[in-house]
């Protein structure tokens, strides 16, 4: 798993229960299926930058506000 779809996957979830709506609910919104939109949120896919703003604008937010920051310590390195 790269830290780098993890860490854009909890972004995703908190930001899912900040608006206190169902992962079901999001990808349906999203246009997404709700297996994929889980492993979105586990950070198991290489999301596309089209479904990054699909969740975003179902969201309400910004996607900068779904992006890792970038000053995390080896975001590009794979976990094993």
């Amino acid at each position: 798993m790269n830290k780098l779809a993890k860490i854009f996957g909890d972004n995703v979830k908190k930001q899912r229960k900040k608006r206190d709506i169902s992962q079901e609910h999001l990808a349906h919104i999203s246009k997404l299926d709700r297996s994929y939109m889980s492993r979105v949120e586990r950070g198991v896919v290489r999301i596309t930058l089209e479904k990054v703003y699909q969740i975003a604008i179902a969201l309400d937010c910004e996607p900068s506000e779904l992006l890792p920051n970038r000053k995390i310590p080896g975001l590009l390195d794979k976990d094993s």
